[in-house]
């Protein structure tokens, strides 16, 4: 097994101390790592913004920046006088409710460090084809035969495709779905693209002649006209959650899966992206608004605003021109489409 030695040093200078009123009420003193944990889990253990723990840690800020380099094992300490989070040891000491440490060396095992987020949600969505933004030309790369002038073809058959990229085995096979639309202006956004599945080149990429390929996946069978992107590799998700610039507002779009509503750990669409500013591992509110109401006091209406009451959080994982996908990570009602988000 091998093992990672990181000299962990107690910057205070660099920490933006949590006051008692941002500890969580049940915070422990101490907490381990386990297999499985996130950063955002751990960090809700001790504050009540799970948001915020970029600001508290007393540790150099490669290594907060970086969650591969905290792992099952680890010993996460709470110093409750000064507001702030820290990698221990079984051998920390404990006076008065306070945990003192000094700097040191520290091993650990490498072989499963923690992740940001619950990686198991997300990693789906950051491979597959999700969202179409290309408008309509003749020169998409697109399947245009079958072998043996079959109209579908499934795992293991020849497909050939016009217009691939040179230099690019891999592809992935998708189709248009259902459109994405401003939930306030109705203006098209994007449409949804349904993977289809996957294809490797097994002829020269010749300009003027179809590809020939091979389905090495395929979830439903492939269509003559079905679209095709290179294929998408993710070696490192290292995205550390973290707040937008001030101003940064939007709604959620749409529920994946075309239901009405969903929870914690749902995946959202947003109708902002990158040119809007954001970033994977941004991290968003949630808000709920309402219509006015109408009162009737004696027979006379009146009208009231109701104010937006913040609900949840959001942590945006892929993000595209103008949509983004979130998964949700704490939400005290149900999240619909049209609710806004905007900067915690």
């Amino acid at each position: 097994m091998r093992i990672v030695t990181a000299l962990l040093l107690a910057l205070t200078a660099s920490a933006v101390h949590a006051a008692p009123e941002d500890i969580a009420d049940n915070a422990p003193d101490s907490y381990t790592v386990q297999q499985g944990d996130t950063l955002w889990g751990i960090s809700g253990r001790f504050l009540k913004q799970p948001t915020r723990w970029p600001e508290v840690w007393r540790m150099n800020r490669e290594q907060i920046r970086n969650p591969h380099l905290i792992y099952p094992g680890q010993v996460v300490v709470l110093d409750r006088l000064a507001g702030t989070l820290s990698i221990g040891s079984q051998n920390s000491g404990v006076a008065g409710g306070t945990v003192r440490l000094s700097p040191q060396v520290y091993s650990t095992p490498v072989d499963n460090p923690i992740a940001a987020v619950p990686m198991d949600i997300i990693r789906p969505f950051l491979t597959e084809p999700l969202i179409d933004e290309q408008p309509d030309r003749p020169n998409l790369p697109a399947v245009v035969a079958v072998q043996e002038e079959r109209i579908v073809a499934s795992l293991g058959d020849t497909i050939f495709a016009r217009y691939l990229q040179s230099g690019i085995d891999n592809w992935q096979i998708y189709r248009r779905a259902a459109p994405i639309r401003d939930p306030r202006t109705n203006q098209l956004l994007a449409f949804e693209a349904q993977y289809v599945g996957a294809a490797r080149t097994t002829s020269l990429i010749t300009p003027g002649v179809a590809t020939a390929l091979q389905v090495i996946d395929s979830r439903e069978e492939v269509n003559i006209s079905d679209r095709m992107v290179p294929m998408t590799k993710v070696d490192n998700f290292n995205y550390p959650p973290h707040a937008p610039t001030a101003g940064t507002n939007g709604h959620i779009a749409t529920i994946y899966g075309g239901v009405g509503e969903t929870g914690r750990y749902g995946v959202v669409t947003l109708n902002i992206g990158k040119q809007q500013g954001l970033e994977p591992g941004h991290v968003l509110a949630i808000f709920r608004s309402r219509e006015p109401v109408v009162y009737r006091d004696e027979g006379r209406p009146e009208r009231h605003t109701i104010p937006e009451s913040r609900y949840g959080t959001a942590y945006v994982f892929r993000v595209f021109n103008r949509i983004s996908y979130a998964l949700i990570m704490d939400a005290e009602v149900p999240v619909r489409p049209g609710d806004a988000v905007r900067a915690p």
